[in-house]
């Protein structure tokens, strides 16, 4: 025993920290053994460091408040996980008359008339042209507190799929995280910021592949004029990838763009990592003469080995069982190809129905 005012060992503090942080998960419900459990405590861990390191109050509330923000955003998602659902950037103060509002609101209606739901930040112009076109329903609104701006606009007000962040940082992850394409209309600082933010993120792996279209109302030029500086500024200076444009299409058809969203996922599916090998999930398998050519043609995405078609790996049996995969030892780099990859094995099947 430690004599009285002594401070225990750190090795015999943790320990009784970690017993009370078990105990604590037993009183939830949880089980301390299990995975999940084991990482909610990591979680409650790394909170009461915070006492440890001296954290002023402001560090404090900006970890509590940030926690908590995206738990419930994620409470709020969770019913509706099997829906695919897409984001949609664009100027707060966009007119409802204006040519980008209706486009705004053609581009949402198709989404929603093929089963999508629509995430936008719940304020008004581009914003409420998604929720307008997709209607409350298919509708997610993503609201950020600010001074000069409506928080909510009047068609998803009141409703439980509208969330209040304080911080754009958490408000941002939870629009990548919960989306499955981007729609970017014209807009400001911060439409260019999230557009720009969306493809930093796809091109460097951090975020999954995902068709991100930046639409135009039909004659306009706004994107255009952004896709000329990206290839003569950007492009033109070795800035980024030749293949790095393959991951936008920029268009001033709504339609057009709803297809491009649509077609990405004709016969992919979605994609993981297993270590280092990347795992393509498809709806339908690829015959052997295509993947053939995917070897032919990508063999600058294989580190070792090559492209191969089979069944899911032991560690993801669990996760969609009955898609086919194409996996294969990866570079982890190049996604801009891997695009290209992606957009070969959606033409190939259009190809396999035709002859069917």
């Amino acid at each position: 025993m430690n004599p009285p005012n002594t401070p225990r060992p750190r090795h015999q503090a943790n320990s009784e920290l970690a017993r009370a942080l078990d105990d604590i998960i037993s009183m939830a419900g949880g089980d301390p053994k299990r995975s999940r459990s084991m990482r909610i405590r990591e979680i409650m861990h790394t909170a009461v460091k915070l006492l440890d390191d001296g954290s002023d109050m402001g560090e404090v509330k900006l970890m509590s408040r940030s926690l908590k923000e995206l738990r419930y955003a994620l409470k709020v998602f969770r019913p509706y996980a099997d829906t695919r659902k897409i984001s949609i950037y664009g100027s707060a103060r966009t007119p409802i008359d204006h040519p980008d509002y209706l486009a705004a609101m053609d581009f949402a209606k198709q989404m929603a008339q093929a089963g999508w739901m629509v995430i936008t930040g719940a304020g008004d112009g581009i914003m409420r042209a998604g929720h307008h076109g997709a209607d409350r329903q298919s509708s997610f609104g993503v609201s950020i507190n600010l001074p000069f701006e409506t928080n909510a606009n009047d068609i998803i007000l009141g409703d439980p799929k509208l969330i209040n962040f304080k911080y754009f940082f958490t408000r941002k992850l939870t629009f990548m995280w919960m989306s499955s394409a981007i729609a970017c209309f014209p807009g400001g600082f911060g439409t260019q910021d999230e557009a720009f933010e969306a493809l930093t993120l796809i091109q460097t792996g951090k975020a999954p592949l995902m068709p991100v279209v930046m639409v135009d109302a039909p004659g306009s030029d706004y994107w255009k004029h952004w896709d000329n500086y990206v290839q003569r500024s950007l492009l033109d200076n070795g800035w980024i990838s030749e293949d790095d444009p393959n991951l936008f299409l920029v268009t001033d058809d709504p339609a057009a763009a709803a297809q491009h969203v649509l077609d990405f996922y004709r016969n992919y599916h979605s994609a993981r990592f297993v270590r280092d090998t990347q795992v393509l999930r498809l709806h339908r398998p690829l015959t052997d003469e295509q993947l053939d050519a995917l070897n032919t043609d990508f063999a600058v995405l294989v580190r070792s080995g090559k492209i191969e078609q089979g069944g899911p790996l032991p560690e993801e049996r669990k996760t969609l069982p009955s898609l086919p995969r194409l996996t294969f030892h990866s570079t982890k780099r190049d996604y801009g190809t891997l695009r290209a990859l992606i957009d070969r094995i959606n033409q190939y099947d259009l190809q396999n129905t035709r002859i069917a």
